[in-house]
């Protein structure tokens, strides 16, 4: 068997032995993220059956998916980096989730794309949890009024919460609150855990696991 399907069948065992031993039900998707890596280490996985990929950055998404998506309409792509409002309209077309929205500057373009292309996106709003200037996201204090606001004024469809919990920390309060902000907006969906802490992210209720390394290896 392929090694990269080997790496994902490994981390399926362990979420679904400790979904077990927590006695969840929640279905937790697993996001192959694949930036910088190439078609080549992606098609297993994509034979083998797996459907959401996540990218960093949108030329290089369009580059390496547009032909693939088109061949595969099961697949879904996840976007994960930081977007600049300039690049809204190329990231429509292509792809299904929005992780990081960020901003109402971003959120309003994306709106605006959307009513164009006639497409909706799923959007998570990206928390700055533990409010770190060096990170992007929305403050924990501004959250409720930015959410309203974009469901309301802008109508996006934002399905969940993402965050990036502090480095050499442990992530477990992060990823707590995180989940209490949620509830309390009714948003059933969290991103959140990649692969050096997504075990602590599945106990926490986790919904989406953004895994790269754990999956494709080191990056060059």
């Amino acid at each position: 068997m392929h090694k990269i399907i080997n790496n994902l069948l490994k981390i399926q065992d362990t979420l679904n032995q400790l979904k077990l031993d927590l006695q969840e039900d929640t279905k937790t998707k697993i996001i192959a993220v694949s930036k910088t890596f190439l078609m080549n280490d992606i098609q297993p996985l994509i034979e083998h059956g797996h459907n959401d990929f996540g990218e960093n950055k949108i030329q290089e998404a369009i580059s390496k998916w547009s032909d693939i998506k088109e061949k595969n309409p099961q697949l879904r792509l996840h976007m994960l980096g930081k977007i600049q409002t300039n690049k809204v309209k190329f990231l429509l077309p292509l792809f299904d989730y929005i992780h990081s929205l960020d901003n109402l500057k971003l959120a309003q373009k994306i709106s605006e794309e959307e009513i164009k292309k006639k497409k909706k996106l799923k959007i998570f709003i990206q928390v700055n949890i533990a409010k770190e200037s060096q990170k992007n996201g929305i403050d924990v204090n501004d959250l409720n009024e930015f959410y309203l606001k974009c469901k309301n004024d802008l109508n996006l469809n934002i399905v969940g919460l993402m965050c990036l919990p502090p480095q050499g920390k442990d992530p477990t309060k992060s990823f707590l609150f995180l989940k209490k902000l949620s509830k309390n907006l009714n948003l059933l969906e969290l991103s959140m855990g990649m692969s050096n802490d997504y075990r602590e992210a599945i106990k926490c209720g986790s919904t989406y696991l953004r895994i790269g390394s754990d999956i494709f290896g080191k990056r060059g």
